[in-house]
């Protein structure tokens, strides 16, 4: 995995490149808890879906990802903006639930079914929604099939992990498609611009679907500097020069930075 070119720099000018960009920001984590419904997918102690709505694809089958992924209706999905967003969920029933909450991150939609008509609905791995259970009761509460639920917002928290951006396949120096991951914090995207080589300028880049954000024009000249700002809190974070000048489609470049 390539990473950033960043330079050592004075501790303020460094500071800089990570920073704030509304005053009304707040912290991402609820501590009220809310209703909702869930079910499970996959396997009965699986993954979940294989890649899913949002992207990511195989980063759902390794950790941090793994058996912590989850499907959610179109209310906490929006249109591919809540991807990554971390939920912390847990079932009610005393008799066969965990007190213990379930840290879940979005990687996919559930946009039929159960999660129709307006739900708040989380369709879970096999193996996130069996953690809600006291332990030796996993397979007993997936025989429940759809159960009542609580959840509330969480910050997400990649261990070792700074934001990187994964090139699309198929992107060119006319069209370049960059996918988001380990994304700290709210873990969402509201917006996204590019800095190409020798520019002040930065340009707006589109959200495709899921976690994928494309500019398109040309031809497009790195190495870029990517800008990425939340959805949830408006927190803006920039990784100057992430992708290099020679850059290569299906490759993963890791910054520096993160939210946390």
């Amino acid at each position: 995995m390539a990473s950033s070119r960043f330079s050592f720099l004075p501790p303020l000018l460094l500071a800089a490149l990570f920073f704030l960009s509304s005053s009304n920001s707040f912290p991402i984590a609820d501590q009220q808890w809310h209703p909702a419904t869930a079910t499970w997918y996959g396997s009965p102690d699986g993954d979940g879906s294989d890649g899913g709505a949002c992207g990511y694809g195989s980063l759902v089958d390794v950790m941090p990802y793994k058996a912590r992924v989850g499907a959610v209706s179109p209310i906490l999905f929006k249109d591919g903006e809540g991807c990554g967003a971390c939920y912390k969920v847990k079932c009610l029933d005393q008799s066969i639930c965990s007190r213990r909450a379930v840290t879940i991150i979005v990687t996919d939609e559930c946009p039929g079914g159960y999660c129709a008509f307006g739900k708040t609905h989380f369709d879970l791995s096999g193996a996130a929604f069996s953690r809600m259970a006291v332990a030796g009761h996993g397979a007993p509460l997936r025989n429940r099939g759809e159960i009542s639920i609580v959840f509330r917002r969480t910050a997400c928290k990649y261990r070792g992990k700074n934001i990187a951006f994964h090139i699309n396949e198929g992107s060119t120096d006319f069209w370049l498609s960059l996918l988001v991951e380990y994304e700290d914090g709210d873990g969402d995207i509201g917006a996204m611009q590019i800095k190409q080589a020798n520019s002040v300028q930065w340009l707006d880049m589109k959200h495709v679907w899921g976690a994928t954000w494309c500019i398109v024009g040309g031809p497009l000249k790195g190495p870029f500097s990517i800008q990425v700002t939340t959805l949830s809190t408006k927190r803006s974070l920039s990784a100057r020069d992430v992708i290099p000048k020679n850059w290569s489609p299906k490759a993963t470049y890791t910054s520096r930075l993160n939210f946390s």
